[in-house]
């Protein structure tokens, strides 16, 4: 992974940037920085990630005055590049996995988060064709007095079940993993969304056992754990640990 001092250090246009904190990031170089005194998050991507830059720019420019996602600030296509505004808010994995977060707030940010997901698959949907965030965890959701949808590079046209099963594969896996408490909540945001959309969300149990499985590629420490559950969900179905 590449240091963000490295892009500060030899583009001369990022010379003056302040940088105020390394954000998490599994492929990109993500940071808190501050231009011009703004804050703004600079998402540098690598060499071979063009078309996932330009998948994100497409998905924020044409959704970013409706939907409640960032706004870009700037493309630098030359530098592989993108700037978008800086959301003020705490982070969904935080509170979610804070035990001092009520469990009746917990439900709240699920009905929220099922709203989200509603209003981003109704709004880039094109006939029977759903485009989907793609990479659906807790930690690319920010919460204000609203929730905020980030990182939108494997933003894909796919099956909503997908974002929904990957959101609960999140919520399942964080610490602490797969408590009671954490499968009610999957149960709320499933039950939430196909009250706003009957009929969309099919084949839950395989999908929430395929995301999971899908983490250990980034979670070897916990592959054990993760294979046990993602087989006890395939074969005994969601709702047995309700």
């Amino acid at each position: 992974m590449r240091d963000i001092e490295e892009l500060k250090q030899n583009v001369k246009k990022y010379n003056k940037i302040v940088i105020q904190n390394k954000l998490k990031s599994k492929k990109n170089t993500v940071a808190y920085v501050t231009i011009k005194d703004k804050p703004r998050v600079l998402k540098w991507f690598v060499p071979g990630f063009k078309r996932q830059m330009k998948i994100e720019n497409d998905i924020i420019k044409k959704g970013a005055s409706k939907l409640n996602i960032p706004s870009i600030y700037e493309t630098d296509k030359k530098n592989n590049v993108l700037i978008m505004n800086y959301i003020t808010g705490e982070n969904l994995c935080d509170i979610i996995n804070d035990d001092k977060t009520t469990f009746v707030e917990k439900e709240r940010l699920m009905i929220l988060l099922s709203q989200w997901f509603f209003d981003f698959h109704n709004f880039y949907k094109k006939g029977d064709e759903f485009q989907i965030h793609g990479d659906s965890t807790l930690r690319n959701f920010i919460f204000t007095d609203r929730i905020w949808g980030l990182d939108f590079e494997e933003s894909r046209i796919g099956k909503i079940v997908e974002d929904i099963a990957g959101m609960c594969s999140s919520i399942l896996s964080t610490d602490p993993m797969f408590t009671p408490e954490k499968f009610k909540l999957c149960k709320t945001l499933i039950d939430s969304y196909t009250k706003l959309a009957p009929g969309r969300i099919l084949n839950v149990d395989d999908e929430i056992a395929y995301a999971l499985l899908e983490k250990i590629q980034w979670r070897s420490d916990d592959e054990e754990k993760l294979r046990k559950y993602s087989f006890k969900i395939r074969e005994r179905g969601f709702q047995y640990f309700l």
